[in-house]
């Protein structure tokens, strides 16, 4: 009896001991993800010089938005590193049209194409959308911590969901501060989209292009219509 009872006291101890050292890392975690996520006053991408940005450009009406954009930025935000869902056989010519117009006037203009999978096709499922935004996940990490970007630039596609979660985690490791700019599409009137209510608390700073989304999301920026 007496064996069985010693058994089940260490059982109970090594239970409650896990409980424990589950609660004090997520405690950890949390905290850690909250510094990551408090804006820093100190923290100025290109304050020093140029400023490496990575553009999430969905297929169709997203790209056409989050170019117009990049026309409207200066020469400081350098390279340029756009990332495009596999699946994109457009935004890929796009992309080259825009940058190659301003490369006639700036030889010293670099911009980079890169591919992830595709987190969410079009009707697709949401359970499964958990699986393929993991997976996507998967190849968004490595490519995040090759370019180590001073900020993340986004309007909506759904593979900025795990662009911007291995910025966070370039943070969170302590490698570098990534800042996230995420502008609400132009189409999004009422409610935001899937992506904007995932980002709307993990972006540093959130743009949205109508007033009624600015009385119902009070975190974002209302500056007009910007593109």
């Amino acid at each position: 009896m007496l064996d069985i009872s010693s058994n089940c006291y260490v059982k109970m101890g090594l239970i409650l001991g896990a409980i424990v050292g589950l609660l004090i890392t997520f405690f950890i975690c949390t905290v850690r993800l909250f510094l990551v996520l408090r804006k820093d006053a100190e923290h100025k991408p290109g304050k020093k010089g140029a400023v490496s940005v990575l553009v999430v450009a969905g297929s169709g009406g997203h790209t056409t938005e989050i170019l117009r954009l990049m026309e409207s930025l200066s020469r400081s935000y350098s390279p340029r590193h756009y990332v495009i869902a596999d699946t994109d056989k457009m935004s890929e010519d796009k992309i080259r049209t825009l940058e190659n117009s301003h490369k006639e006037k700036d030889i010293t203009r670099q911009f980079t194409i890169q591919r992830i999978p595709r987190s969410r096709e079009v009707q697709q499922s949401w359970r499964s959308s958990v699986l393929t935004t993991l997976y996507s996940l998967l190849y968004s990490v490595p490519l995040v911590f090759k370019l180590k970007p001073d900020l993340v630039l986004c309007n909506g596609p759904g593979t900025c969901v795990p662009v911007c979660a291995s910025a966070l985690f370039l943070g969170f490791l302590g490698v570098k501060k990534v800042l996230i700019i995420y502008v609400e599409s132009i189409c999004r009137v009422e409610t935001l989209s899937l992506s904007g209510k995932l980002l709307y608390h993990l972006s540093d700073y959130f743009f949205v292009q109508w007033s009624t989304l600015k009385e119902k999301y009070p975190k974002s920026t209302y500056l007009g219509r910007i593109v």
